[in-house]
């Protein structure tokens, strides 16, 4: 073989024209077969490539639409018109970020939605100066006009009210009928309920002490029971939040008992600085076996409010009267505050067993280790009543 044969094609090529032998050429019929093959594939080729083209489109179009849609409600969110109709009562909480107004608003049907009324409140200037409590509203407010409602004063319900440390429960009564125009006895009523207040367990189903002292937005569509059972709630929650049950465990009492004794405290104590003091005096004259003899358990049972007690006043049998009766009495009598719980559970370190409030004017008291220092005190408090009389 020579080199030309390298490039010669023995079996397909015989002429040497590029033309394959006849009997290896395809009939007519084969090819006529093979021409409507190649059509038919071109046809469908281009139907997919127009169908892919058509789905493209379809997709992209409506993802189009609905992005502009979605990108619509973001930038202008669907809100009422006007100034809206009917009324509604709506709380805004202490502390209350517009997402949160918002959501309020919108379940009371007052906006329409909340993002609209969050996109006013982040151009308004003056949203921040915004007060809990509870407002009149209309319904089918524009955002803006809700607005401007929770900006006026007047718009909010005048029942916010602060229940000072120490009262008693009647005491609280009036305070709130006082302020909610609910009578005293409605309250006191609510109060002989207390399946429905949520009382904790050790509260013996009394409300005494348990009726946490503090600023409260009352609902001006509250009822007396609904009323004393957020003050419960309150303390409920102030006890988790402090884990009182598992620190008066470690303190080797029931929860109970620190309320009860807290009460005193708070009672007796004139100052906050002085209440971890008081603590220590009943903790001393308890371990000493000794009667406690506090004016404000003799005058709660008598249900009096006064600094005068007389010898008539010591001989009052009950159980209350801890002139008679050794250590603590069975309840509390008032509703003390945080400060006065912690100083029941942390009392201050001291060998002191009496102490005597030488000016309750400006809420001096003074404490005393002897009986003998004890009488000098008491000569003072006597030189102010003196002083001061009809207290």
């Amino acid at each position: 073989m020579n080199d030309l044969d390298l490039f010669s094609d023995p079996y397909g090529d015989p002429y040497g024209d590029g033309r394959p032998a006849a009997e290896d050429r395809p009939s007519r019929k084969d090819q006529r077969r093979t021409r409507k093959v190649q059509k038919r594939r071109r046809r469908n080729g281009r139907a997919a490539a127009l169908f892919a083209m058509a789905f493209l489109v379809a997709v992209f179009g409506t993802g189009g639409v609905l992005g502009y849609a979605w990108l619509d409600d973001k930038w202008n969110p669907p809100d009422y018109a006007g100034q809206g109709t009917g009324s509604v009562t709506v709380q805004i909480k202490d502390g209350a970020s517009g997402a949160v107004i918002g959501k309020a608003l919108e379940e009371h049907e007052v906006v329409k939605s909340s993002r609209a009324f969050v996109k006013v409140f982040q151009t308004e200037t003056r949203a921040s100066s915004i007060q809990p409590g509870f407002y009149q509203m209309r319904q089918k407010m524009s955002s803006a006009a809700a607005m401007a409602l929770l900006l006026d004063p007047k718009s909010r319900a005048d029942t916010q009210i602060t229940i000072p440390e120490g009262r008693r429960a009647v005491e609280v009564f009036e305070l709130l009928a006082k302020k909610t125009g609910i009578p005293v006895k409605e309250f006191q009523a609510a109060a002989k309920k207390p399946e429905g207040l949520g009382l904790p367990p050790y509260a013996s189903n009394r409300v005494e002490g348990y009726l946490f002292p503090g600023r409260y937005d009352l609902d001006p569509n509250g009822s007396a029971g609904q009323i004393l059972k957020q003050m419960v709630d309150r303390f409920n929650k102030e006890a988790t939040s402090d884990d009182l049950v598992g620190k008066a465990r470690e303190a080797g009492m029931k929860p109970g008992t620190v309320i009860t004794l807290a009460s005193l405290i708070q009672a007796e104590g004139a100052r906050p600085s002085d209440l971890p003091k008081v603590s220590r005096v009943i903790y001393n004259r308890v371990e000493k076996d000794m009667p406690l003899q506090f004016d404000s358990t003799v005058v709660y049972a008598l249900g009096k409010r006064t600094l005068t007690v007389t010898n008539e006043d010591l001989k009052y049998d009950s159980p209350y009267n801890t002139y008679k009766y050794k250590g603590l009495p069975p309840g509390p009598i008032g509703n003390p505050g945080s400060a006065a719980i912690e100083a029941a559970l942390k009392p201050k370190d001291g060998t002191w067993l009496f102490f005597v409030t030488t000016d309750p004017d400006r809420g001096i008291t003074k404490f005393a280790t002897t009986y003998e220092q004890q009488l000098e005190l008491e000569k003072e408090f006597r030189a102010w009543q003196r002083a001061n009389p009809g207290n």
